[in-house]
């Protein structure tokens, strides 16, 4: 049976960013389809009266499971978002972007198999997530694909570097995508956050933020929801900043 309302995925939906932000797309009236590496994506989606699934999105079989799930149980999918979490090896949290002499980050030191989880993490999730709900999305008429990523994605950080380089190559393929698809009324957006209450900042970070302060996971999640509506009908391929000021560019 068809849902009557609008039906959003949110993948690493267990806590954190992806579990305030599928709190708010249910406050927005949306059914869910949550996924998570624990079980607290399905105790979520219990508690929010969807769907939830233990997977990883670095696994394509268990992506397939989650779009699926949603066709399955509510015939339609008419938002994505591709949250994934913190990659091991990715960044140390007590520094900023920007060059830094002393900066211990590793690079070169960064393994091929590190190398390979970024991977499917940051790039191949949102591919194989993008090859599963677009034939979908273009039979209904359009929909909303909204990526994770990070402000190191648009100033290189060299405590970041697997994010920095990998989270580049995400918008490489947000832009080509939406581009794409934009006919079909498919749109397609990264979210790059800056440091949120969940992640460790120390009084020198503080001082690199013009804010001063941590984003609230609340202001993230009501940008996730905003960029996944209609309200920002006219905006895709875009890599939206919510850092505070951090990032230096313009």
């Amino acid at each position: 049976m068809k849902s009557k309302k609008p039906v959003a995925i949110v993948t690493a939906a267990s806590r954190g960013l992806g579990a305030a932000c599928a709190k708010e797309l249910h406050a927005r009236g949306y059914k869910l389809v949550l996924q998570g590496s624990s079980a607290g994506a399905s105790t979520l989606a219990k508690r929010l009266g969807g769907v939830g699934l233990k997977g990883s999105v670095g696994d394509a079989r268990h992506l397939k499971d989650v779009v699926e799930a949603a066709m399955d149980s509510y015939g339609r999918i008419d938002a994505v978002f591709n949250n994934t979490g913190h990659i091991a090896g990715g960044g140390m949290p007590s520094q900023g972007p920007g060059y830094n002499a002393r900066a211990k980050g590793k690079l070169l030191e960064l393994s091929d198999g590190e190398w390979a989880t970024g991977l499917d993490m940051i790039i191949l999730n949102v591919v194989r997530m993008s090859r599963l709900v677009t034939p979908i999305l273009r039979r209904q008429g359009g929909g909303a694909i909204l990526n994770m990523s990070s402000f190191a994605g648009k100033e290189p950080s060299p405590a970041y570097p697997l994010g920095a380089c990998l989270r580049m190559a995400l918008a490489g393929f947000a832009k080509l995508y939406a581009d794409r698809y934009a006919r079909d009324n498919i749109r397609m957006n990264n979210i790059l956050p800056g440091f949120i209450e969940n992640w460790p900042m120390n009084n020198e970070l503080k001082r690199q933020v013009p804010m001063a302060r941590p984003g609230t996971l609340g202001e993230v999640a009501k940008t996730v929801a905003f960029l996944l509506s209609s309200d920002s009908g006219y905006i895709t391929g875009q890599n939206i900043l919510v850092d505070g000021g951090l990032n230096r560019g313009v």
